[in-house]
C-alpha cells in the first residue's frame, strides 16, 4: 500500500507540473510577443523548443506509464470508461504536442527575418487544445473510483 501512495504522488506531480509548464510557456511566449522584442522572443522560442518543449514531452510520456502501474497495482480492469477516455485523450495529445512544436518552429524561423514575427495563430490553438485534454484528463482521474 506504501508503494502505491508513493506512485500515486509522484503521479499526480507529473500531471501537474506538466500543465503548469504548459501554462508558464504560454504565458512567457505570450509576454515576450507582446514586449515586440525580437531578440528576446528568439532567446525564449530557442529555450522552449531545446530545453522545456523535450522535458514537457518526457512528462507528458511517463503519465501513461505511472497511470497504468497505479491501475495494476489497485486492481483496476483497464477496459473502466474513464481509463479508456483519458486514453483515447491522450493519443489526441501527443499529435497536437508534435503540432505545436511545428509552429512555434516556423515561427522561430519567421523570427529571423527583418520583418516584425506575427503570433502564429494555430500554435494559441494547439496550446489550448493542449490545456483543454490536459484538464478534462485530469477531471476523468479525478472522478475515478476511489
Amino acid at each position: 500500500m506504501e508503494h502505491y501512495r508513493l506512485l500515486y504522488i509522484a503521479h499526480a506531480a507529473l500531471a501537474i507540473l506538466l500543465l503548469l509548464g504548459l501554462i508558464a510557456h504560454v504565458v512567457i511566449l505570450w509576454k515576450a510577443w507582446r514586449r515586440a522584442d525580437s531578440a528576446a522572443l528568439q532567446q525564449k522560442l530557442r529555450r522552449t523548443r531545446h530545453i522545456s518543449f523535450p522535458l514537457l514531452a518526457v512528462l507528458a510520456l511517463l503519465l501513461p506509464f505511472s497511470g497504468w502501474w497505479l491501475a495494476h497495482l489497485a486492481g483496476w480492469p483497464l477496459g473502466q470508461l474513464w481509463l479508456l477516455v483519458s486514453s483515447l485523450l491522450f493519443l489526441l495529445l501527443l499529435p497536437l504536442g508534435l503540432l505545436l512544436g511545428g509552429r512555434l518552429g516556423a515561427w522561430q524561423a519567421l523570427g529571423d527575418t527583418p520583418a516584425p514575427a506575427r503570433l502564429p495563430r494555430f500554435a494559441l490553438v494547439y496550446a489550448g487544445l493542449i490545456l483543454l485534454i490536459l484538464l478534462a484528463t485530469m477531471g476523468l482521474m479525478g472522478a475515478k473510483p476511489v
